[in-house]
């Protein structure tokens, strides 16, 4: 899905939303009645969303079936498009408004509407969280447009699906509690304010309840005065937001075209579970395409997820580049580009920034008054692979590229008294060169006869896995895990730990690791920013291992092995 080129920041930030006072909610008391706020409310609230979508689910099907002139209905009628629009205008819209402002009658509000305005603060689904009784009226009206269509013969396919769309759209719109509607396009049409309405003029209707009535044309409001007088200028100010400055910044990027898909801004279910190849995702194939296109000419980062860490506020920016462009020589300049203006965007930003990469050394000689602090992760990587390794272990295996974290792993064992194996002369020799004459004892080439713990990084062939003996446990150090041919042993995820609860808004998993679990390379950067340790950990600076190691267990992240085993007892 996505790969870690890390970076963290951090800084204190808020973010604008609408905020109801206690004098809101007290008058919301005292005026109108019982909110239902209760026990119950969570099974009311998703009934009073199944209702409407079985009632209208089941209405449709009769309609067409039963209705004369309701099958085999033409692509198009521009007739029926224009009649459609009228008949929303008028009758719709006006006796919604009508029927709104009765609904807001004590007796009726006690009874009936009271349920929707239970969310004081509205979300998308709160637009179809209504009592039966209102799913109801509010069917009949919007049946106008199409009925009447049906039984002049206008109607069609298009007039049919825009209409429905048009409702279920402006409706999640309205209720969505985030003003995104520029203002320059009421300043090139300014009839448009009595046409369309925005979510923070229906907010004021949750918060006031005596204004702001309308269903999604603010023109009824204006002819009977009750538009609330603050409509214009909170719209104004709601589109004037301060931008959040996060306190740590993940810096990662995409690895195959099909992996937006497994972003938050993708597929909400593909997000939530590990990253596995999906099939029908070849059929997305124009999406796709569009999407590698978009990243081709969008040359900047983009957030993809927020989270918060006891007083830290994280955020993880996405680099529109993928894992083979970065294998590309005429890639790398425009790759250093963008991961140094995601640098400098967090210097700006007043944030203090980790990255993960062999560039980041590139960038604190190029940037030396950098206050960002860039933190590649390896020192937490060596530490949760050291940790993982069975206890009582005295030989492994070492394959895969040699990279910075299978240095440091070599080091650490070998010094540590465990024979390092390794099953390649060229790899036996480099490693060799970086070790002790002490140390270089405890590792060995050998091709035969190798230890059943293996550690593995990138590079690691189905060859090498045929040499490894039944019941052998790879354990991989690199960011991307091994491809998995021997069903006879065992695989450990990639260098990562379980976060502990405090960590807040977790809805999607990374990359391939299970919920809730979070890489050492991502981890890394929050605890430098909780620690305060203000140093880099780029190119060949290593942070201290053990030091880390206990960080990470004092701020309630533990090991996903001695997880899995205390799931299992």
């Amino acid at each position: 899905m996505v790969r870690c080129s890390h970076v963290h920041l951090y800084k204190n930030g808020k973010c604008n939303s609408w905020q109801i006072g206690k004098e809101d909610k007290k008058r919301m008391a005292s005026n109108q009645g019982s909110s239902h706020l209760n026990g119950h409310s969570d099974i009311f609230l998703a009934t009073s969303r199944d209702d409407q979508i079985l009632f209208n689910g089941i209405l449709f099907y009769l309609g067409q079936k039963y209705i004369e002139g309701a099958q085999h209905l033409p692509w198009w009628r521009t007739d029926g498009v224009i009649l459609t629009v009228l008949l929303h205008a008028g009758p719709v819209e006006f006796l919604y408004y009508w029927l709104h402002r009765a609904l807001h009658h004590h007796f009726l509000y006690t009874r009936y509407h009271s349920h929707h305005h239970s969310s004081i603060v509205t979300e998308p689904i709160t637009s179809v969280i209504h009592p039966f009784g209102e799913h109801i009226a509010y069917f009949t009206l919007f049946a106008i447009p199409l009925l009447s269509t049906v039984l002049t013969r206008t109607a069609s396919i298009v007039s049919f699906a825009g209409y429905i769309t048009y409702i279920d759209f402006m409706n999640n719109m309205g209720h969505c509690n985030f003003e995104h509607i520029p203002k320059w396009i009421f300043s090139a049409f300014p009839p448009l304010k009595y046409i369309i309405y925005t979510p923070s003029y229906h907010s004021l209707h949750h918060t006031q309840f005596r204004t702001n009535y309308s269903l999604f044309m603010p023109f009824y409001d204006y002819v009977y005065g009750t538009m609330d007088k603050s409509s214009d200028s909170l719209y104004e100010s709601s589109l004037v937001r301060k931008e959040e400055s996060p306190d740590v910044v993940h810096l990662t990027h995409l690895t195959t075209p099909e992996s937006i898909y497994h972003l938050r801004l993708g597929f909400a279910y593909l997000a939530s579970e590990p990253h596995k190849s999906k099939w029908y995702l070849w059929l997305m194939w124009p999406v796709t395409l569009w999407s590698t296109m978009v990243t081709r000419i969008y040359g900047r980062t983009f957030t993809i997820e927020r989270n918060i860490f006891k007083n830290l506020k994280l955020q993880t920016w996405a680099i529109p580049k993928y894992s083979i462009q970065y294998y590309m020589q005429w890639q790398r300049e425009s790759i250093n580009s963008v991961i140094e203006d995601a640098i400098l965007d967090a210097e700006e930003k007043g944030v203090k920034e980790e990255g993960l990469n062999r560039n980041g050394e590139f960038f604190v000689r190029k940037h030396p008054q950098l206050k960002v602090k860039l933190v590649d992760g390896s020192s937490l990587a060596v530490a949760v692979v050291l940790n993982s390794i069975p206890k009582g272990t005295t030989q492994v295996v070492l394959r895969g590229n040699l990279s910075k974290v299978a240095y440091s792993l070599a080091l650490a064992l070998c010094k540590g008294g465990i024979q390092v194996f390794t099953m390649r002369e060229d790899e036996y020799k480099k490693l060799k060169e970086k070790l002790s004459d002490e140390a270089g004892n405890n590792l060995i080439l050998s091709k035969h006869n190798v230890p059943k713990t293996w550690l593995v990084g990138d590079g690691l062939s189905e060859d090498d896995q045929q040499k490894a003996s039944k019941g052998t446990i790879f354990v991989p150090f690199s960011q991307f895990p091994p491809k998995k041919t021997r069903k006879d042993c065992l695989y450990n995820n990639t260098p990562a730990m379980l976060a502990p609860k405090h960590l807040e808004n977790v809805d999607s998993c990374e990359n391939w690791l299970p919920r809730r679990v979070m890489s050492a390379w991502r981890i890394a950067g929050v605890l430098h920013a909780m620690e305060g340790w203000n140093v880099h950990e780029v190119g060949n600076m290593m942070f201290d291992i053990e030091k880390i190691w206990k960080a990470s267990l004092d701020h309630g992240f533990r090991p996903v092995t001695s997880f899995a085993e205390s799931k299992a007892n």
